[in-house]
């Protein structure tokens, strides 16, 4: 198989079929997870499952062209937790703890089955956290392991991004330019201005409450999105991929530990 070009079909479930998936050994699962929520005025409320579930064809294409790697990218999940002041806005639906756990665990009992023992979690929004959640489900699944991941943290800012917040900013506007130009309009955009903590504790990170989004952004961003290019998105994203790809090499064959 490694000597063939790989089809969207063989990588993305959200495009494939069980003709092309039957008879086929996958390696490990991809995961994408989003969230459906506001951002700003100029993205679609799927941003975070959009980008999060690109990034990852990309990278499972390449774990292919350059490693040989079959995975499955998955349906990206949209259940995302939101903060105060962002849970009230039109369509922002916030999930649950207990509902992202059931969610994941139903994931894996099914790809347990069929004998899939690895997935990779690429998540786009910065309200979910799956850390506790595997730990957890290392008891009830000893045999499978679950790695989690922010797409948006692999690779550093620095050299790509001149004025990077933390939503619907630079980055984020700029990757959507490069996969899907169509679905940005930037004529309606919000300036992102944003404030933050008075407490230096809080402003560091080093004491944590969640942000009232409605006390420090007038139009759910935090950044400016005005200097976004769809180059400095393509840049980004197959530096991300790229990354990616070669992870899921080491994840594959289980080389992740220095004795």
């Amino acid at each position: 198989m490694s000597n063939k070009n790989i089809t969207p079909q063989e990588i993305d479930l959200c495009v494939s079929n069980l003709g092309a998936t039957k008879g086929r050994k996958y390696s490990l699962a991809i995961l994408p997870w989003g969230a459906t929520e506001p951002h700003n005025y100029h993205l679609p409320y799927l941003t975070d499952c959009i980008l999060s579930h690109d990034i990852a064809v990309d990278a499972a294409g390449k774990a292919f062209t350059e490693y040989g790697l079959l995975c499955m990218v998955l349906p990206p999940v949209s259940f995302g937790s939101q903060n105060p002041g962002q849970k009230e806005l039109p369509f922002c639906i916030h999930s649950r703890y207990s509902t992202q756990v059931s969610i994941l665990e139903d994931i894996i009992d099914s790809l347990e089955r069929q004998g899939i023992r690895k997935m990779l979690i690429v998540n786009g929004h910065g309200g979910n956290s799956f850390k506790n959640m595997i730990r957890d489900l290392c008891d009830s699944h000893p045999d499978f392991t679950v790695a989690s991941s922010e797409w948006y943290r692999i690779i550093p800012d620095e050299g790509y991004f001149e004025e990077p917040g933390d939503h619907a900013d630079e980055k984020e506007t700029s990757v959507m330019l490069h996969y899907h130009p169509e679905l940005v309009f930037m004529n309606q955009a919000g300036d992102g201005k944003a404030g933050g903590f008075r407490n230096p504790l809080l402003k560091s990170g080093k004491v944590w409450i969640p942000r009232r989004w409605d006390l420090i952004s007038n139009d759910t961003g935090i950044g400016n999105p005005f200097k976004a290019t769809a180059e400095k998105g393509r840049r980004y994203a197959e530096a991300v991929a790229s990354s990616y790809a070669e992870f899921l090499r080491d994840f594959s064959e289980g080389d992740l530990y220095l004795r």
